[in-house]
């Protein structure tokens, strides 16, 4: 079952965060999934949004996000994430229709 990652993230260093952007897609190409979203200025319409970033990101299973996660690969780059903004960060589960 497809699952998708939604992050909403507040920078507090671009240039940290710049750093962990330009290596992402090296280490995420290596595995199953697909950047669908990636905004630095998406249109609110309800509610009283403070973040900087929206990213939608989906892979075909849990294991597959796990693997990406949990890689080492990722997890060198992750710590200027880490040190350069904060987020909120939410797995939901793709709806098949029967």
């Amino acid at each position: 079952m497809t699952i998708y990652l939604l992050a909403q993230i507040k920078i507090h260093d671009m240039a940290g965060y710049d750093l962990y952007q330009s290596q992402f897609m090296d280490v995420f190409s290596k595995f199953d999934g697909k950047v669908l979203a990636a905004d630095f200025n998406p249109e609110i319409l309800e509610g009283d949004w403070k973040m900087d970033r929206v990213i939608l990101i989906s892979f075909p299973d849990r294991d597959s996000i796990f693997a990406w996660i949990n890689s080492d690969e990722y997890q060198a780059i992750l710590k200027h994430r880490i040190a350069s903004a904060k987020g909120i960060f939410l797995l939901a589960k793709g709806f098949e229709a029967a």
